[in-house]
């Protein structure tokens, strides 16, 4: 009897020298590797996500972003200075409040994306 990992493989061994060579060619180096897994681990923590899921919606001050989360505002400021360290945010000043957004469209669509698949 087949299990599913036996169905799963290929049942010949081969390799496509070309597709190797061309798959290769295209992945990204390790430093870019690197960092791409390292924003995942930051985006992967439930809290944050649902910080970064917030401001995919709008802007929002800490106190607001406490609100939505439930969390308090001096948790919400230590998750936001780690979102900005790994560039996934970014503030704007009016007056004394403080409103912050996703960085830009890259982590707009990594977050839409992330939530829609979930969602499916």
């Amino acid at each position: 009897m087949r299990t599913a990992s036996q169905d799963e493989a290929c049942e010949v061994p081969c390799v496509h020298p070309e597709a190797v060579t061309r798959v290769r060619a295209a992945l990204p180096d390790a430093p870019c590797v690197e960092e791409a897994s390292a924003l995942l681990k930051v985006v992967a923590d439930p809290t944050r996500l649902r910080l970064l899921s917030a401001l995919n919606t709008e802007e929002l001050c800490v106190c607001d972003l406490a609100a939505v989360v439930g969390i308090s505002e001096s948790a919400v400021s230590h998750q936001l200075r780690l979102l900005r360290a790994h560039r996934l945010v970014t503030f704007r000043k009016q007056g004394r409040v403080v409103y912050y957004r996703l960085l830009d469209q890259h982590v707009t669509s990594l977050i839409g994306s992330a939530i829609d698949h979930a969602r499916e």
